[in-house]
Order: structure tokens, then sequence, then C-alpha cells
């Protein structure tokens, strides 16, 4: 069984996830959690965190949760995003904690779809996201 420390070792190497400051918390088959503190750097200029901060956080949650049992089975596959729709429900705030979490809702082996919801420090949601994945060949 792949750890918690294998899953962010694979994924230290993904620059933007790193730079943008997302951390995986937890992950397993068909789920993660990621989270961000909101920063100076994620705000935009009506002084909220930028949505590309958020969509960042739950797309890095969905790459997570996609691509664990390939990281676990080493299958030879990996799994990238198709489409994405993300709906902004509520303002994300400087300094706080925002926890992206990732379940699996339906799709197949090769073509998985996501719900990750994106919520604040309170418990507010903050964003929800549907992200649809295709599983090909890693090169």
């Amino acid at each position: 069984m792949i750890s918690i420390e294998d899953v962010r070792d694979v994924f230290a190497d993904d620059k933007y996830l790193v730079g943008t400051g997302v951390v995986i918390e937890e992950a397993g088959f068909e789920y993660c959690k990621c989270s961000l503190i909101a920063s100076d750097d994620h705000m935009n200029a009506g002084g909220a965190v930028q949505g590309g901060a958020i969509y960042t956080l739950a797309d890095s949650a969905f790459a997570v949760a996609s691509n664990f049992r390939h990281l676990s089975e080493n299958d030879g596959f990996i799994t990238v995003s198709q489409s994405a729709s993300i709906s902004y429900l509520t303002a994300g705030k400087n300094g706080e904690k925002l926890l992206a979490i990732a379940d699996k809702i339906g799709g197949g082996k090769r073509t998985p779809v996501y719900c990750i919801d994106v919520y604040g420090e309170d418990d507010r949601l903050v964003a929800t996201m549907i992200g649809n994945g295709y599983s090909v060949v890693k090169k």
C-alpha cells in the first residue's frame, strides 16, 4: 500500500501545486483532501481569494484522488483532466485555511468523475467542482 509520504513525494514534482502552497493532507482510493492557506499572494483586487487559486486547490485534490490507484498499483496509467466545471459560492478570506475534498461520484475505471468541495475554516462551502478525467498510458 502506498503511504501519504509516497504520494507527497510523487506530487513534489508538480511545480505548480507546490508553488501555489497546496498541501496534500490525506489520500486514498477515489478520495483526497488538500489544503491551502490563503496569503496575500492568493488575493484578487477585490480582497478575496482569487478564483484561480481556489480552482488550483480543487484541481490538485482531483489529480491526487484520481491517480492514487495508478500510483498504488503502478499500472502504467495516469489520469488527466478532460473537463471541469466550478461554481464559486462564497469568498475565501486572507489567512484562512481552505480545504478541498475530492470524492469519486461516477464514471468508469478510465473515465472517473469527481466532486470536489472547497470549504473555509468555518465549514462554509466556498466552491464546488465537478471534474471529469481520462486515464492514458503514462509516458
